[in-house]
């Protein structure tokens, strides 16, 4: 388990939680078919991609790009990485806030399976060791503001639980 604290930042009007299961590389390249994916994968850990809707609305509103509201300082926080198989396709997702479930899902309810994600992202990007991919999140996705504790779990992979303040 992974614990600690996200600083949480004035600016910040409207903080979303996703809870993602996260790859991590151990190889990579351009164009992968899914089995060369695969072999790239080092493990797996528990994310929280962290979104600034404040900033994603103004950008969507004007018609500008909206990476700044994806990508701040602490946007992911992670768990630690754990060397091991894929979880399986019925392993839970979860994640709450203060003690009250937001998140549930399973691995397998994923729109691509993990090879699909990393060889689609292998089109865009020439992906190399130490990266990290988050997958994608269950429904569910919510505000979260100063002082509220997050627990996001993925069975077989891990836990991170963390307090806003």
């Amino acid at each position: 388990m992974t614990r600690g604290v996200w600083v949480y930042r004035k600016r910040h009007d409207d903080l979303r939680h996703e809870i993602e299961l996260v790859v991590a590389l151990k190889a990579g390249g351009a164009n992968l078919t899914i089995e060369q994916a695969l072999a790239c994968v080092f493990g797996y850990a528990v994310g929280v991609d962290l979104t600034r809707r404040d900033l994603q609305a103004a950008a969507k509103a004007k018609g500008q790009p909206w990476e700044a509201a994806k990508g701040f300082d602490q946007s992911a926080p992670i768990s630690a990485i754990r060397v091991t198989e894929a979880p399986a396709a019925e392993a839970a997702v979860t994640l709450s806030v203060n003690g009250q479930a937001r998140q549930h899902g399973l691995v397998g309810d994923m729109i691509w399976n993990i090879g699909e994600v990393i060889a689609k992202a292998s089109e865009l990007w020439t992906l190399a060791a130490g990266d990290l991919i988050f997958t994608g999140t269950p429904e569910g996705v919510a505000a979260i503001v100063r002082g509220d504790k997050i627990v996001g779990e993925i069975e077989g992979v891990g836990r991170l639980d963390f307090t806003l303040a």
